[in-house]
């Protein structure tokens, strides 16, 4: 299916965290044209995520409108929000989610299973998304056996199974190295362009979302300006750049406590403790590398 049309219009999300008051977005709207790549970029804390999982029906809105296609989303009951996840749009998630016990080609089928798809539509499908994300010879690897660059790339044909016309990426490439980010965004690029999906994608990265048709940033909840790809080149300066890196390690720096502390707690095992915590101790040490290259002391 092809995208649809996404309108968001004085969009609003109050957190209540016991007598703490936290207004993630006052008052966003923004438009993205059916079949367009859009970039959004921003601080942390600045609603980048909380406007995706309000777009994807994941969390709902305070209030404002959002309409994708002729689906008027902030008005959907939680029953018909279920089916819209499953029909309308895709997400791909910085975390993957994906299933570990499960192979590429069962986790790319699952969302499939879940809309009651016939067996053998679902082998095809499988093997025609396989094809489009470049893991033909993957399909019978768990994630565990996969690299980061390749399970993100098993994310994004999740995303596709059910052929959703949108697709929301948040921090598609955050844990990953320079050249498997590349790879991954040259891939969402492909399906927007020969799929003509909608794509939505947050990111950090300037270098990222140069790869959209148009940036849109974010900041204290509403969206500041708008720019191409060649404008976001002048606009990121230096100053700015330094200060997403460092934003950037301030976060990891956050999860490598929360992952600290789910591991004394015994909600994770040993292995995966280990696992996460070198991808991340690496994304770190990649972000502080860059700081030194531009002079910055850390």
């Amino acid at each position: 299916m092809k995208g649809l049309d996404v309108k968001v219009r004085d969009l609003v999300k109050v957190y209540r965290l016991g007598k703490i008051e936290v207004q993630a977005l006052r008052g966003l709207s923004m438009d993205v044209k059916a079949g367009e790549l859009i970039s959004i970029i921003g601080p942390s804390g600045s609603g980048k995520t909380t406007l995706l999982n309000i777009v994807g029906g994941l969390d709902q809105a305070t209030a404002g409108m959002v309409q994708v296609g002729d689906t008027l989303v902030t008005a959907l009951p939680t029953t018909q929000l279920v089916e819209y996840r499953r029909k309308t749009v895709g997400h791909i998630f910085q975390t993957l989610n994906l299933i570990p016990t499960l192979t590429a080609a069962e986790n790319i089928e699952l969302p499939m299973i879940a809309l009651g798809v016939p067996r053998k539509k679902r082998a095809e499908r499988v093997k025609e998304l396989l094809e489009i994300v470049g893991l033909t010879d993957r399909a019978n690897h768990k994630p565990g056996e996969l690299s980061g660059g390749e399970q993100q790339r098993v994310a994004i044909a999740t995303a596709l199974a059910n052929d959703a016309p949108v697709i929301l990426a948040d921090e598609p490439t955050g844990e990953l190295d320079t050249v498997n980010a590349k790879i991954v965004v040259d891939y969402l690029v492909k399906v927007n362009r020969e799929l003509g999906k909608t794509i939505i994608m947050v990111t950090h990265d300037p270098s990222v979302a140069r790869a959209a048709d148009r940036i849109l940033r974010i900041e204290d909840g509403v969206i500041k300006m708008a720019l191409t790809p060649s404008e976001v080149i002048v606009e990121e300066k230096a100053s700015s750049y330094i200060d997403q890196l460092r934003a950037r390690i301030a976060e990891i720096d956050e999860q490598l406590k929360q992952l600290d502390e789910e591991f004394k707690a015994g909600k994770i095992s040993g292995d995966e403790y280990v696992e996460k915590r070198q991808n991340l101790k690496n994304t770190k040490d990649s972000l502080k590398e860059e700081l030194h290259r531009m002079g910055v002391v850390t």
